[in-house]
């Protein structure tokens, strides 16, 4: 399994040793949409959802989600989360969504999960909010945009 650190020399996963990394500032970007009926995009966008403020109840799941990522990722260090933003978009061309997260962090290692976990959770929420009218709605391209700091230094998506 050489190149996955979160296996041991048995193959076994276990949480990577990160208490020889140096602390740095360390940053994530994500991003993801959620893609509706162009009903259900005008109903989210008007504020007529039954349930209330969708895109506002999503960026706090988001957020929320965020912190809670070493609870719901089995091998996550727990880190000192120092800065979550999550922005929901709306895009008449989907119709739909469009999601970004940025983490930051000053700690041993990255937030990339927790940036992801965060887009996640807000798309969940946006679904879980409005499924009662659009069963179809998918959720996707959910990737990392952006991760900065430690030792591989800095990605950026093309």
């Amino acid at each position: 399994m050489s190149g996955l650190t979160h296996f041991d020399d048995q193959g076994n996963a276990h949480m990577v040793d990160v208490s020889d990394k140096p602390v740095t500032d360390r940053i994530a970007t994500a991003e993801g949409h959620v893609i509706m009926a162009p009903e259900t995009f005008a109903m989210i966008t008007e504020g007529r959802a039954k349930k209330g403020d969708v895109i506002g109840v999503a960026r706090l799941a988001g957020i929320m989600g965020a912190k809670k990522t070493p609870d719901l990722i089995p091998l996550c260090h727990p880190l000192p989360v120092t800065k979550v933003t999550v922005d929901l978009t709306a895009d008449p061309d989907l119709p739909g969504l469009r999601i970004t997260a940025t983490v930051k962090t000053s700690g041993q290692t990255g937030v990339e999960m927790e940036a992801l976990t965060a887009v996640s959770t807000a798309a969940l929420t946006v679904y879980d909010m409005v499924k009662a009218v659009d069963k179809a709605m998918t959720i996707g391209g959910i990737r990392v945009l952006l991760k900065d700091g430690g030792k591989s230094g800095r990605y950026e998506a093309t």
